[in-house]
């Protein structure tokens, strides 16, 4: 079994791996498009977590995980607690193109356009105010962010987008 992770899952998967790959998912583009409720803000104030939304020509760039063998099923249960929470996410299974060659069909989690949740085309400064003022059960949506990009970045992911948005939130908060 395996499971795309674009966002939190490459940092804090949660599950037990066999084995990490980086990956790439066609038809999909890494974007801040679902007002979070739970995780990252509250009802009250909500925040914004990356989704995988349907995007004509575009891609994602992410790690393809693994799970280990007889995990599968306890893997399973423990993503839909954590990933449908809101039921923002629909759960696919899609076929992801592996770093070095070869394709694997993985679990996915894609935005659903007509929830509510859904705020797609919201500009880079919209992002950056929602993201410093939100916080949520796991924690600011700030940390969120940062650790994502933080990943990529060692991963050798550049996303220009993300990475203005880190600088444009410390400057929010005023942290050099």
């Amino acid at each position: 079994m395996w499971v795309f992770g674009y966002g939190s899952l490459m940092w804090k998967p949660g599950f037990p791996l066999a084995e990490r790959r980086m990956a790439r998912l066609m038809g999909y583009a890494r974007t801040f498009c679902m007002r979070s409720i739970h995780h990252r803000g509250t009802p009250e104030r909500p925040g914004l977590v990356l989704a995988l939304d349907q995007t004509e020509k575009a891609w994602c760039d992410g790690i393809a995980l693994r799970v280990s063998p007889g995990h599968e099923d306890e893997t399973l249960a423990y993503l839909r607690e954590r990933e449908l929470i809101s039921a923002a996410y629909l759960e696919r299974r899609l076929p992801v193109v592996l770093e070095g060659g070869g394709e694997v069909e993985a679990l996915c989690y894609v935005v659903d356009a007509d929830h509510v949740q859904y705020c797609g085309g919201l500009d880079l400064e919209e992002q950056a105010r929602i993201i410093a003022g939100a916080e949520g059960g796991m924690g600011p949506n700030d940390e969120y962010l940062i650790n994502t990009v933080t990943h990529l970045d060692e991963m050798g992911i550049h996303d220009p987008d993300l990475q203005w948005l880190v600088r444009r939130v410390r400057n929010y908060h005023q942290v050099p």
